[in-house]
């Protein structure tokens, strides 16, 4: 398989509050590249979500914005690729609406959540929670809320998803965003 695992974090409720991204490149299902930045979100804080994924204001006072970070990534946000995430509607809607915030174009992209593969494939766990799913396939996931960690966690999943049960069986999970 080839694809991009992706996943934000984000400074607040607001969907285009990205405060940091991560992708890891998979090529031939094998893990070759990967990309993390902490994204200036120009916006306040909520102090759960720093709770949750301990970036805090100070942190990105100097970080790229989603415009100057986006224009790095969008290479992987084409109309042939296949983007990954685990609960993909949220990282998705982030891409979405940091696009419309700024004013700029929408990306069309394949996308795979593999909270769905897994809940299609696996039917059996007490939950679908990305730590959950990484523990009962044998993926570590150290620093959970990482944005680089979560994106390998999401990538290996596929990854042992697509050998345990083949990509036929993922393929008709795939969407277009």
């Amino acid at each position: 398989m080839n694809f991009i695992a992706m996943d934000y974090e984000t400074a607040a409720g607001q969907r285009a509050s990205a405060c940091s991204v991560a992708l890891v490149v998979v090529r031939d299902s094998k893990v070759v590249d990967s990309f993390y930045s902490l994204i200036n979100p120009e916006t306040k804080f909520n102090p759960y979500n720093i709770r949750i994924h301990h970036i805090t204001p100070d942190m990105v006072a100097d970080a790229p914005t989603w415009p100057e970070v986006w224009s790095h990534i969008n290479q992987f946000f084409t109309p042939n690729q296949l983007v990954a995430a685990h609960n993909a509607p949220f990282d998705v809607s982030v891409v979405r609406k940091s696009l419309e915030r700024y004013n700029l174009p929408a990306a069309s992209f394949q996308y795979v959540d593999t909270v769905k593969t897994t809940k299609r494939l696996i039917t059996d766990l007490p939950n679908y929670k990305l730590d959950t799913v990484s523990d009962v396939l044998g993926i570590t996931l150290k620093n959970h809320h990482n944005a680089l960690a979560d994106s390998y966690a999401c990538a290996r999943i596929l990854i042992e998803e697509e050998q345990r049960f083949s990509a036929n069986s993922i393929k008709p999970l795939v969407q277009i965003a």
